[in-house]
């Protein structure tokens, strides 16, 4: 029995001790704000339910968050950060983050639950009656009634008194019926609504604001125009440059309310309904009154895709029989359009102000150079160089043999008339004030130049015609170089009909060498193929080899038609010698040979397509041929929608940068260097034109002068001078803005850049619009079976996005001597260190933290600043000796670093080689945040501009740098708070690094402690996202998360961009609407400020008691 009591007692014992340790558990939950399910709560002995008191659902919250005492939980938050690591800091951080952004605002945490929903205008939802007596509605409608129906419902519960469970239920329903309002998307955890029938997803209030057809970019930043119409463009030969023809009935209607009104002042109509009359009847005074009001007034053309600012012009409309729009031939360029069937829309602008602005600043006068490059957009093509080409050319068979001399031109015009002289017969002729041997064409062609332009006695082919329209521009400016184009399209279309240069299949000749240069190639593609067989050569050399020699049939044939071609006198070689249509390329493939081809995988097939087109192509060779003919159609639709939404980020990135008035000594200049020029394919003197010098260049220019195109000549031919320092935009110190004589010239006026222009758009479009020029060729496989490198616009979108690139190269982490040997399958790249390796580091006012002698470890801090300037940190391992103002690390011999390249990989270092860090030891693209972490801000700068150049030179596309700085300057506009110090910001913060220095400068003038911060580099969708502006960040990309965070933390919009301005329909601060204004408000001012200097600030001119 003992044994038995013993065994009891001691399971009672074990009973109590889990019974305790359960209701300790119990207990210990039962803490305020923990969450029980509710089998928990319901498993609570009875006693503990007067302990606590439980709720659900938002009540239950709306309680929590009404006891919440911000200042003291961010205090105990603050205390608590300073005491974690990782992970749980950042959760911390970002807790933190939010409560202070609702303490800033004032902001009560329990403001975050509704009581009240509010209900959108109705004008907003609307309800409209279909035929046939049904009703179409507004989602949001639906939505709305689900809310109050629940609302109802649970209403008439409560009053009955239901059960818990009922109640709860329909509580449950409601919450859920008020998200799907607000939000109705599946992404945001709950289920998405469904129209009735289910088929389509509800839209929200959140639908209604995001994307391209929600309110920002739909309705708040483009917007639907009264007064435009659209039709078919027809070439206008008789124009001016400045006209344009306009329908006689789509004039009417644009100018409809200006024709009344003349129609009612001459007493010819009463009232309006008796003009319309007049109007619909075809009265002749109404033509009357439209040429009189139609008289000195400009409308806009505009040609979508609306790719750069050249895509809508203004012109003087002439008014035209028939319904298509006439564009004079040399403007089309600009539009990029052409006339095969392409529609352009008219837009009439209105008020006098936009009247003076459409001829001042966008009539086609006024714009005849590339915003992009600086060279002329007149389109000198086809027609018109073909006709200019024929007048001034050697035509073989005019040739004689002694020069007939006349008088003067008219003399000699008389003869031509009379058959006696061919146009390009040599002649000898007083001309321009002198006697000359020239020709009859020639002698027409000086004719249409100015006045005292100096005689032109060349050929007249494409490029010399650019180059006499662009010294006429120099020389003459816009006005006179509008004019002579003119002349020189109305001589062509001339010459150019009598020319008689037309083209049929019996032009495209056979040439007996082609068959010679092929069997050549048969011969020497059977050698290698034997070497192979003989086991002299691998497969991927002979591959290579057949390929390689292929290739050189190809340059062969190609020499050798251009030699024919050059001595021959047919329209053929008319058209293809002067510029006007076609290349040599375009002569080969039709009767030579159509050459090598690429398959799917861009590998070149080793078999080449003998025939030509004019032959004809056999079934296999049809086969080969065809795909590149589709894949060049398949790319050009898709590049469109890339290139597209490139410019649209480019745009978004920059259209907050503007040009500011100089300040002195605020640029400290930045490198050009020769050798960098030479290996982007660019001129080195084309990227120092137009900038001004940041250091004299002996024997050339001294500081601080503008590079004109004859310095930036004499630099390029002088070979001793490797590097000029220019002011830059990611040179100069101003953040605010960009200084002018920073920017330099503005390329499409070619004088230097006013104050207030908008070159960050600028910028964008000119970046963007070749884009579309650019090839999609993803990957240029490098050897066979080499990485892929992107090429193309994709590789200009991950330069630009600061993503990892493909076929991404070694670089070196350390700074040392090269030791290489092969192991296996891979190569093994081994870089040891120097010691004594010694690097003087300037401290600029900053304060040392350590003493000379001591060891320091590489990211050690060594100085700390109080200013904006980083802290230093030490770059390697090493001992430091300290001095007055520079700090001395030396290196301390450290084990050498291998790395492990595979064997694809092409070298490009060799043993004993020095490298510095972040050099390359592959070929292969850099990794951009690499680049920046070992070798610094300005050499990836550098590299960027360079790798996009190059991209574009490849494609013969030309892009000022300026244009690429401003683009690089935003993608390191950005900083990470390190320590907010007396600060508003939030350690973590990502921030615009101008509003910081804002902040520390007043901190610094307060005697407070100044915010810590690194500089990021971001890709250019991220920097718009972490926009300064929330109205411009909203309108871009994820509107719903921006709005709340803006909300949450009650940031106000200083409205420095052009989105914000558009947006809430302000003028936009540059250009005719730049104002004093933005000088005047204080960051503490809000916008209210801004609105209250009574309406000419909002940039309306009406009387508003009216």
């Amino acid at each position: 029995d003992v044994k038995k009591l013993a065994e009891e007692q001691s399971r009672e014992v074990e009973e109590l001790d889990s019974s305790h340790l359960v209701k300790k558990n119990q207990l210990e939950s039962l803490v305020k704000g923990a969450l029980l399910n509710e089998t928990d709560y319901r498993n609570l002995p009875e006693e503990y339910e007067e302990l606590v008191t439980v709720g659900m659902g938002g009540t239950a919250l709306k309680a929590l968050l009404d006891e919440i005492d911000l200042p003291v939980l961010i205090a105990e938050l603050s205390a608590e950060v300073a005491e974690a690591k990782g992970q749980r800091e950042k959760k911390l951080l970002k807790r933190l983050k939010v409560l202070e952004g609702m303490q800033a605002a004032g902001i009560k945490p329990s403001s975050l639950t509704l009581t009240v929903l509010p209900v959108i205008p109705p004008d907003l939802r609307p309800m409209v009656q279909l035929t046939g007596g049904r009703f179409a509605t507004s989602d949001l409608n639906d939505l709305y009634r689900r809310v109050i129906n629940r609302n109802n419902r649970l209403k008439k519960l409560i009053d009955l008194n239901a059960p818990e469970v009922i109640r709860r239920n329909e509580m449950r329903m409601l919450q859920e019926a008020v998200d799907s309002l607000i939000d109705n998307s599946a992404a945001r955890g709950g289920r998405a609504v469904n129209a009735t029938g289910g088929r389509r997803r509800l839209k929200s209030i959140s639908d209604m604001l995001k994307g391209k057809q929600g309110r920002f970019r739909q309705n708040l930043l483009g917007k639907r125009v009264d007064y435009s119409g659209r039709s078919v463009i027809v070439v206008g030969p008789k124009l001016k440059i400045n006209q344009c023809g306009l329908p006689k009935q789509m004039a009417l209607e644009l100018f409809k309310p200006f024709v009344i009104s003349w129609l009612i002042r001459g007493e010819y109509a009463h009232n309006i309904r008796s003009a319309t009359r007049l109007i619909e009847a075809g009265d002749a005074i109404v033509w009357d009154a439209l040429d009189a009001v139609i008289e000195g007034k400009y409308v806009l053309l505009n040609r979508a895709p609306s790719l750069h600012r050249l895509s809508i012009q203004a012109f003087m409309p002439v008014l035209v029989e028939g319904k298509a729009i006439q564009l004079h031939p040399l403007v089309a360029s600009g539009f990029n359009a052409d006339y095969d069937g392409d529609q352009m829309a008219v837009h009439l602008p209105l008020s006098d102000d936009a009247q003076a602005e459409a001829r001042e600043l966008m009539s086609a006068v006024n714009n005849l150079l590339k915003p992009a490059d600086g060279s002329p957009v007149l389109n000198i093509n086809q027609d018109i160089v073909l006709g200019n080409y024929y007048l001034t050319y050697n035509k073989p068979s005019a040739q004689t043999d002694t020069r007939q001399v006349f008088a003067n031109s008219r003399d000699a015009e008389l003869a031509y008339d009379m058959g006696k002289l061919q146009l390009q017969s040599p002649i000898r002729v007083r001309a321009k004030g002198e006697i000359r041997n020239t020709t009859l064409g020639r002698v027409f062609f000086n004719e249409i130049l100015p006045e005292d332009f100096p005689y032109n006695d060349y050929v007249q082919n494409k490029k010399e015609l650019k180059k006499v329209l662009a010294q006429i521009f120099d020389k003459y400016g816009a006005e006179e170089t509008a004019k002579t184009a003119d002349r020189m399209k109305g001589l062509a279309f001339r010459f150019a009909t009598t020319s008689a240069v037309s083209t049929g299949m019996q032009d495209y000749l056979n040439f007996d060498e082609i068959g010679t240069f092929v069997s050549e190639g048969d011969d020497r593609a059977a050698q290698i193929s034997d070497q192979y067989d003989s086991g002299l050569i691998t497969e991927d050399e002979r591959y290579s080899l057949t390929v390689a020699t292929w290739r050189a049939v190809d340059r062969k044939v190609e020499d050798f038609l251009r030699g024919e071609l050059a001595e021959m006198d047919t329209s053929i070689s008319t058209m293809v010698n002067s510029g006007a249509r076609g290349n040599i390329t375009n002569v080969k493939l039709a009767s030579a040979m159509i050459g090598i081809q690429v398959d799917a995988t861009n590998r070149e097939i080793e078999l080449p397509v003998r025939s030509n087109f004019k032959k004809g192509l056999s079934s296999l060779e049809a086969f080969v041929a065809t795909r590149g003919a589709r894949k060049g159609l398949i790319d050009t639709a898709l590049k469109t929608a890339d290139s597209g939404y490139l410019t649209r980020r480019l745009v978004d990135v920059s259209q907050d940068v503007f040009t500011v008035a100089d300040e002195e000594g605020d640029d400290k200049g930045f490198a050009v260097y020769r050798s960098e020029s030479e290996l982007t394919m660019i001129d080195f003197g084309n990227r120092l034109y137009g900038r001004f010098t940041a250091e004299e260049v002996p024997g050339h220019i001294a500081a601080n002068e503008l590079i004109t195109h004859e310095i930036a000549d004499g630099i390029q031919a002088d070979s001793k001078i490797t590097e000029v320092k220019i002011q830059s935009v990611l040179s100069t110190n101003n953040l605010r803005g960009i200084p002018q004589r920073s920017y330099g010239i503005d390329m499409a006026t070619g004088n230097l850049v006013d104050t207030a222009q908008p070159v960050g758009v600028i910028a964008a479009q000119s970046v963007g619009e070749p884009g579309t020029q650019l090839t999609l060729n993803t990957f240029h496989s490098s050897g066979v079976g080499g990485s892929d490198i992107t090429q193309g616009l994709p590789r200009v979108e991950e330069l630009f996005e600061a993503r990892n690139p493909k076929g991404q190269a070694y670089m070196s982490e350390v700074t040392g001597t090269v030791d290489t040997w092969e192991d296996g399958k891979k190569y093994i790249v081994q870089v040891t260190p120097e010691a004594g390796h010694v690097e003087r580091m300037p401290l600029e006012g900053r304060t040392v933290t350590v003493k000379s002698g001591s060891n320091v470890k590489v990211g050690d801090v060594l100085a700390t600043t109080d200013g904006e300037a980083h802290p230093l940190v030490a770059p390697f391992d090493g001992v430091v000796e300290v001095a007055e103002d520079t700090i001395v690390i030396a290196a301390n011999a450290s084990a050498p670093v291998r790395y492990e390249i595979p064997g694809n990989s092409q070298l490009v270092v060799k043993k004993n080689d020095r490298v510095e860090a972040g050099d390359r030891l592959t070929i292969g693209s850099l990794n951009l945040h690499d680049l920046m972490r070992l070798k610094g801000t300005e050499a990836t700068q550098r590299y960027i501009i360079n790798e996009v150049l190059r991209i574009y030179a490849a494609q013969g596309q030309d892009v000022a740098d300026k244009h690429l700085e401003i683009i690089v300057r935003q993608m390191f506009s950005r900083v990470q708070i390190e320590d907010p110090g007396d600060s508003a910001f939030v350690m973590g913060d990502i921030v615009s690094k101008a509003s910081i220095v804002d902040a520390n400068t007043i901190l610094a003038a307060e005697g407070k402690e100044p915010a810590q911060y690194t500089q990021l580099l971001l890709g250019i969708t991220k920097v718009s996202i972490w926009s300064d502006s929330w109205l411009s960040a909203a309108s871009f990309q994820d509107t719903t998360r921006v709005l709340i965070n803006a909300a949450t933390s009650g940031r106000a919009d200083r409205l420095n961009g052009l989105k914000e301005n558009v947006i809430i329909g302000r003028k936009i601060p540059v250009g005719t609407g730049a104002r004093a204004l933005s000088d005047e408000l204080t960051p503490e001012d809000e916008y209210v400020a801004d609105v209250e200097l009574g309406d000419e600030e909002i940039g309306a001119d009406v009387d508003l008691e009216s």
